[in-house]
């Protein structure tokens, strides 16, 4: 297991800067940085956390059980059973996604495991743990975790009134989401990340199951195309908690509650005007050995 550098995502970009002493970081617009202390940053659940070692270096991912735990369920097995070991990115296209994950290395592989039901949507309490960044007549979005979300309008809510609300997985880069055939019904382990580009289209049509904390420039590396003359692949693939002890780094997010992401929401809101949506928005994250 290779010691990991400490790693914050999302802070150049953002304007942040730490609290511990350190100076502020240069923002990209005329925003004054916003200073984080430690108590804003949230430990993420091992058990939660895929660690994939590719050929282009490491990419860590929130698993968001709550949004589709059929999926995440069967990552971790696959990734257990030591299945995603080797595979190659075999179709890596610039601006949309890069797939992985089929035993055979092409569209159409499954493990030997039955495919699963499609899990396009869940049901969150109505107290759920996430944070709202837009509403409109259309629909609301916002962070579940690190994990941008789209979810039905609150006057949709109302109509139905339930203790509950729809959401899915908005699309943005890093999200990551389950391949599958013509039949919904047909994802099995293939695997897909969204590199450099937002695809709302694909929010109800293929299920989300975690976002990129760590490691999006990786996926953007990954070698192009269909499939890549010299395919990238992922050279192992671990759940978090299954690293022993003494290795397992830290992972940690940025508490999408915070003071300091709110001041994250307000500076973007205005730096980007009407054309502001939730994939301009970024949860920075950290490793920590």
């Amino acid at each position: 297991m290779q010691k990991y550098a400490t790693v914050v995502a999302g802070i150049l970009s953002l304007g942040l800067a730490s609290a511990g002493g350190l100076e502020p970081m240069e923002p990209r617009t005329q925003h004054a940085p916003v200073v984080v202390r430690e108590t804003a940053w949230l430990t993420l659940d091992p058990e939660n956390v895929l660690v994939i070692e590719t050929s282009k270096g490491t990419v860590m991912v929130e698993m968001r059980p709550d949004l589709a735990p059929k999926a995440v369920e069967r990552i971790k097995l696959l990734a257990r059973e030591g299945v995603y070991d080797g595979l190659q990115f075999h179709r890596v296209i610039d601006l949309f996604v890069a797939q992985t994950g089929n035993p055979n290395n092409q569209d159409g592989g499954t493990s030997e495991h039955p495919n699963l039901e499609p899990e396009f949507s869940a049901r969150l309490p109505s107290d759920a743990d996430w944070v709202q960044v837009t509403n409109s007549v259309d629909a609301n979005s916002g962070f579940l975790g690190s994990m941008p979300i789209l979810t039905v309008s609150d006057a949709e809510t109302r109509r139905r009134d339930v203790d509950n609300f729809q959401a899915w997985g908005a699309y943005c880069p890093g999200v990551a989401g389950m391949g599958r055939g013509e039949d919904i019904g047909s994802a099995n382990s293939e695997i897909f990340f969204m590199r450099g580009a937002s695809s709302f289209r694909l929010g109800l049509d293929y299920t989300a199951w975690g976002n990129t904390v760590i490691g999006e420039p990786v996926i953007r590396a990954l070698t192009a195309g269909e499939p890549p003359a010299n395919p990238d692949t992922m050279r192992q693939v671990r759940v978090l908690a299954d690293i022993p002890a003494d290795e397992r780094p830290t992972v940690q997010i940025l508490n999408p509650q915070s003071d300091e992401f709110q001041a994250v929401i307000s500076q973007k809101r205005a730096e980007r005007g009407a054309d502001f949506s939730i994939c301009d928005l970024t949860v920075p994250a950290r490793v920590v050995d």
